[in-house]
């Protein structure tokens, strides 16, 4: 699955353009490599990405098939580490 879908499937990112505009901007990493937007995913990942006014480092455990709910989306991944940025 595309990097800037996932990030927006999973409710991590409001919107798939603001994923993408991430990706772009160097703001997402995928398995320690600044990653595009149309990069794949798979299972086991590790994605690092700073939105929000915090850096977030995900482990993504299962890759979702369809549309997913808000409440139901933190079964697909993992977070390892929610770090706030300094202002």
């Amino acid at each position: 699955m595309r990097l800037d879908l996932l990030l927006n499937k999973l409710c991590l990112t409001k919107t798939r353009t603001i994923a993408k505009n991430a990706c772009d901007k160097g703001l997402v990493s995928l398995n320690g490599k600044p990653a595009k937007a149309s990069a794949l995913v798979k299972e086991e990942d590790i994605i690092v990405f700073r939105l929000y006014g915090a850096e977030h480092e995900i482990k993504i455990t299962r890759l979702p098939t369809g549309n997913v709910a808000k409440k139901d989306a933190t079964i697909y991944y993992e977070m390892l580490r929610r770090q706030e940025l300094p202002t």
